[in-house]
């Protein structure tokens, strides 16, 4: 065999044993930190197995999810919005919708908010008047809340526009946000954050809380997650809320 021949020989084998990869479908949804918390993520490996689609979930939060959308480099947009508060967040961020018609909303689930503490603070249970006076900076240690003498540090992730809004709207209530506080992103970094640092306390989804942190008692705080679609979603999409709806409500956090 001469040396092309040989070259050729080795491409063949090097080519038969190398994985098979495209073909696949591709679902692409933006996120806030709820519905990827809360939903995408616990059923991401069931939805995969199930249909041979990828599920590919980049949480930049609404704001970013939604234009993303409108630029269609996304199948959908997901968050805990309703879609005129949506609607209202773009407007108030410089990117209002045109023709809000091209767009569809699907609920698909609902949010539970939680308060996240390290795992060692002793406080199991916190009012909303409590926590307006933590998170407006007018409680700054823990003794004032039952805790150990020690600063409150507050964790605030600024990709979490739906979770905040409805915090800020229904705890809040009008009070300033304090001045003093840790800002990060998503509700992952929010949790590790808190985790780190015995003195923290911050928000987010239920679906991210893990062993690293405790959840103290607080008012009851839901809303609909919505999805976000154009008016001809993809036949990925499609195949997704289908499963939503064929049980996939099992695998979500409530």
């Amino acid at each position: 065999m001469d040396r092309y021949g040989v070259i050729l020989a080795a491409l063949v084998v090097i080519l038969s044993l190398a994985p098979l990869t495209g073909g696949a479908d591709e679902l692409k949804i933006g996120a806030g930190s709820a519905p990827a918390e809360d939903i995408l993520r616990p059923l991401k490996s069931a939805f995969e197995e199930a249909t041979d689609i990828q599920l590919i979930i980049i949480e930049t939060g609404p704001k970013v999810a939604f234009t993303d959308l409108k630029r269609a480099s996304l199948d959908a947009a997901a968050a805990g919005f309703s879609y005129q508060e949506w609607q209202q967040l773009m407007a108030k961020e410089g990117a209002p919708l045109d023709n809000p018609s091209l767009f569809t909303p699907v609920s698909i689930g609902t949010d539970r908010i939680v308060v996240m503490t390290h795992k060692d603070n002793p406080v199991q249970s916190l009012t909303a008047d409590q926590l307006r006076g933590i998170f407006s900076g007018t409680i700054g240690n823990w003794n004032e809340v039952g805790g150990e003498d020690a600063p409150i540090m507050i964790v605030w992730g600024t990709l979490m526009q739906d979770d905040n809004s409805i915090f800020q709207e229904r705890i809040l209530r009008g009070a300033p946000l304090a001045a003093e506080l840790l800002d990060t992103t998503t509700a992952s970094e929010v949790r590790q954050n808190v985790a780190a640092n015995p003195n923290a306390i911050g928000i987010g989804p239920l679906g991210v809380v893990d062993a690293s942190v405790a959840t103290p008692r607080i008012p009851e705080l839901f809303r609909d997650i919505v999805l976000i679609t154009r008016s001809n979603p993809s036949e990925p999409l499609k195949k997704l809320l289908e499963f939503i709806r064929a049980g996939g409500q099992s695998l979500v956090k409530r």
